[in-house]
């Protein structure tokens, strides 16, 4: 007897919608949430700055009509605290806090093959058991900081993003520090530039960076979007990145320079991901049509940056523009142009420790009341890597995990058994609009329960052969995008995590957009879920279609 047919391992956007779909077909589950509340991303990151970046209202679920009436958001890109009341307006509307429970940290899963269920032990000492385990864990949720001596010294308050203290810290005349220019840092940098005394930015290698352009939405204009929202989630279904931004079909090279420039500058101005989606499709495959364009982009930093220095120095020298996740920004370069802020170019005068009072590089000792490590994190395998994983005869997913991530369309793993996971590495979550991408993998995760147990069936399992033909597509489709030269979580790559340097890349994302993942998927769906093994453990539980594809 399981404690529970289903046990999902975080409370998130994932999590939330998970459990709501098996409540909805009267599954005994439960969500296991590390943390006090539910939220994820949302309930963690409390940094200053900390939005959307995707247009809120193409963020949302979309599975409640009663619920997209209901909503109103605020800003075409919401901040953390609204976007943790919609989660939570969530819960509350499909009363889904009695199916969760919180500070329930997962230690270690091991399957059991010869009872076919999962033991789960907890900190705290907890145990129990279930027959499904759904993984629901984050793609960002590992922080990481840098490996710098003396980090343990430092006598002021130093703090990663992800755990910026909730009850908020007083910046006004305080002399801060942040390590890191990417995403988060932008978001950070240029939201407390105004209202600390002193800023110092260490920036090790820059990002490029694009405008948000944020606004409000009155209540004539959420009225319309209400209207409209089954056109929105149609566009975002046809659109590679699951946004509203559709790209450019237009060839680079059939248009003239001057009609590039005009769609670009268009784009600069305009909100969200358009400078990035809507753009020329060649960007992202075709190292001239990039560089022409990084040039532009970097021309647009250099107009913004008074200090002609400091604006080369903001500029990337080692990838071009979008073949990483693009930071959205407000103010981020103007930030630079104040008095009180500072750009140190860690790769010239690197920093050689962390101090009592301060950083100390090899140029000259800083004095800071607040360091903040905008580090990165392990991303997308790290929240599985934190948990023990065993699957059959007690194999460790870390282990299996070691050189990089091997699934069947990111949601199965041979050898695995009723380990599912809805965004798991190599499924089209990471890549795409993120809750677009949770509803397509949710959803199908839910129909292959159903599936079962319309044949009572308990037990599945990508095939081994299924999973190696999924990682070598993932892996070549790497090939024909820029992306593969990189050095982002998108490649595996986090300097702070040992073993995760550049040189070798890890396949951690399907790039070939929504539509094609979403048809993919699909056909194994229509075609029995071709791929996989059902049955009871051992032989005997198999049909003869489920053993040969086992072999």
């Amino acid at each position: 007897m399981v404690d529970y047919e289903a046990v999902v391992i975080g409370a998130g956007v994932c999590g939330i919608y998970q459990i709501k779909k098996l409540v909805d077909l009267g599954v005994k589950a439960v969500v296991l949430e590390a943390a006090p509340d539910l939220g994820g991303t949302w309930y963690n990151n409390r940094y200053p700055g900390c939005r959307f970046d995707s247009e809120s209202y193409t963020y949302g679920y979309s599975f409640s009509r009663e619920l997209l009436d209901e909503w109103h958001w605020k800003e075409k890109f919401s901040s953390q605290p609204e976007n943790l009341r919609y989660l939570n307006y969530v819960a509350d509307k499909f009363d889904l806090r009695r199916h969760m429970q919180f500070n329930s940290r997962v230690d270690s899963a091991h399957y059991d093959e010869a009872a076919n269920l999962w033991r789960l032990s907890l900190s705290g000492g907890r145990t129990l058991t279930t027959r499904f385990v759904i993984m629901a864990n984050g793609l960002l949720s590992i922080p990481t900081l840098p490996r710098l001596a003396g980090m343990d010294r430092f006598k002021g308050r130093s703090f990663h993003t992800f755990y910026w203290p909730h009850e908020g810290v007083e910046l006004a005349g305080k002399k801060v520090a942040v390590i890191g220019t990417g995403a988060t840092a932008i978001q950070v940098i240029a939201e407390i530039a105004d209202k600390v005394g002193h800023l110092t930015v260490f920036q090790r290698r820059p990002n490029w960076a694009a405008p948000l352009n944020n606004s409000t939405i009155s209540d004539g204009e959420m009225a319309e979007i209400r209207k409209r929202y089954d056109e929105i989630f149609a566009t975002c279904a046809r659109t590679p990145g699951g946004f509203e931004h559709e790209p450019d079909r237009r060839g680079f090279w059939e248009v003239s320079r001057e009609e590039r420039v005009k769609l670009w500058e268009r784009l600069y101005d305009e909100p969200g991901f358009g400078i990035w989606l809507q753009n020329f499709r060649e960007i992202f495959t075709d190292e001239a049509a990039n560089a022409e364009f990084s040039e532009w982009v970097a021309d647009r930093i250099r107009q913004r940056v008074k200090d002609p220095a400091v604006a080369e120095t903001l500029i990337p020298r080692d990838h071009g523009f979008g073949v990483q996740r693009v930071p959205l920004e407000t103010r981020y370069y103007e930030a630079y142009n104040r008095d009180n802020v500072l750009l140190v170019d860690i790769a010239k005068t690197p920093i050689e420790s962390i101090t009592e009072t301060g950083i100390r590089t090899s140029a000259r000792d800083f004095e800071f009341d607040i360091i903040v490590y905008a580090t990165g994190f392990d991303a997308i395998t790290g929240a599985y890597d934190h948990i023990d994983i065993q699957g059959v005869n007690g194999e460790k997913l870390a282990d299996k995990w070691k050189d990089g991530p091997s699934t069947f369309l990111g949601m199965l793993v041979a050898g695995f058994p009723n380990l599912l996971m809805p965004s798991g590495p190599q499924s089209g979550s990471a890549s795409t609009n993120y809750p677009r991408a949770i509803e397509i993998g949710v959803n199908w995760v839910t129909g292959l329960l159903e599936y079962m147990s319309a044949r009572g069936l308990d037990r599945v399992e990508a095939t081994k052969a299924a999973e190696e033909r999924w990682t070598r597509h993932v892996t070549e489709m790497y090939g024909m995008m820029l992306m593969r030269k990189a050095k982002s979580w998108f490649t595996g790559y986090n300097s702070n995590v040992p073993g995760h340097e550049a040189g070798r890349i890890r396949y951690f994302v399907y790039n070939g957009g929504t539509p094609k993942f979403v048809n993919t998927i699909n056909k194994v769906a229509q075609n029995d879920y071709e791929g996989v093994v059902f049955g009871s453990p051992g032989p005997q539980g198999r049909s003869e279609r489920q053993q040969a594809a086992a072999s």
